[in-house]
């Protein structure tokens, strides 16, 4: 058996336990690790906050990073049924399904927000979904992970060139992919362009895909309870009009506002201990 399969049978709750115990630990060193990170992005992103107004959110982003981790660990371990069953309100249901009927195709933009894996289950109930998956360097946990993608109602297709075709290819004919919009990529497949208010460089893959397909954009969220009842999902419609401007730089800016008006939803949710912020235009790097 997968030995990472031990998370199958610890109660969710003890996990989040250990996360919690580990996040307490992170919080005891703000000038290094994940919450110098967190800092710095938040110093960026929120300026007009003051230092005890950052560094409470700080704290808080940290916590809810490691629940999130440790909530992908069980939920990578147990079969679909059992993250639907976490899924307590799904908030604009309706205009997801809507866009799955509709023949333009649908690409749903999932930022680096909340606990994004335990969504995945709900939205293949509804669709089949064509999903980049680059393996992971570590094999055990490869395995892991793609026993998981492989148990949901998805088609796997890899990071590269062939891959970006066939989900073009997908959307065109009236399917669904998803995209997680908001990593760092490489220099080629991307743009500066303004994120919170700091021009960084900006993936294009999920501009490109609107302007060339007309496909509906959905944003997809996920969240904790607060009364530990489960999770809470939250579909926006992103149908802002220069999200499919033919220059891409327009597009792409417009994109980032809406991921941005998906984290405001909830701050503390966002993975800001991720260097999002390392490309920017004649700076040095500031998390050196």
């Amino acid at each position: 058996m997968q030995p990472l399969h031990i998370f199958r049978y610890i109660p969710l709750t003890a996990i989040q336990s250990v996360a919690r115990a580990c996040a307490w630990w992170l919080n005891r060193q703000p000038n290094k690790g994940m919450l110098r990170k967190v800092l710095i992005n938040l110093k960026l992103a929120y300026p007009q906050m003051n230092d005890d107004e950052r560094l409470a959110l700080a704290k808080q982003s940290v916590v809810k990073q490691c629940l999130s981790y440790a909530e992908f660990m069980k939920c990578w371990a147990m079969p679909p049924a059992w993250s639907i069953q976490q899924i307590h309100t799904v908030h604009g249901a309706d205009l997801l399904k809507r866009a799955f009927a509709d023949t333009h195709g649908t690409l749903i933009i999932t930022p680096h927000l909340g606990t994004w894996e335990m969504m995945n289950a709900w939205v293949c109930q509804h669709t089949e979904l064509t999903i980049m998956y680059k393996p992971i360097k570590e094999k055990l946990i490869n395995s892991f992970v793609l026993q998981s993608r492989q148990a949901l109602r998805s088609k796997l297709v890899p990071t590269d060139i062939n891959g970006v075709k066939l989900l073009f290819k997908n959307l065109k004919s009236g399917g669904s992919s998803v995209i997680l919009p908001d990593h760092v990529p490489h220099p080629s497949g991307g743009v500066v362009v303004p994120f919170f208010g700091i021009h960084t460089l900006t993936s294009t893959l999920a501009s490109k895909m609107a302007q060339k397909t007309k496909c509906h954009l959905v944003g997809l969220s996920c969240f904790r309870r607060e009364d530990g009842q489960g999770f809470d999902i939250y579909c926006d419609m992103l149908d802002h009009p220069d999200l499919y401007h033919a220059d891409i730089q327009i597009a792409t800016t417009a994109l980032n506002h809406e991921i941005e008006k998906m984290i405001n939803r909830s701050p503390s949710d966002y993975v800001w201990g991720y260097k999002r912020f390392r490309h920017v235009p004649n700076q040095p790097d500031i998390y050196q």
